[in-house]
């Protein structure tokens, strides 16, 4: 299963203003699902979830 690293706030501020999002800075989380501009991965609300690609760093195994 591929999995992906979300980079974090500070990274994202100038991509999303003020985000407020249930991801973890530097946590590795597996893909349930990917489209073509999107990761579906299951965030810490418990609920999977869409985020743009451009959140997170691929990790190879």
């Amino acid at each position: 299963m591929k999995r992906v690293k979300y980079i974090g706030k500070t990274k994202m501020d100038y991509i999303v203003q003020n985000n407020d999002m249930d991801l973890i800075p530097n946590k590795i989380y597996e893909i349930i699902e990917e489209t073509e501009r999107s990761y579906i991965v299951i965030d810490e609300s418990g609920e999977d979830y869409a985020y743009p690609k451009s959140f997170f760093d691929l990790i190879e195994d």
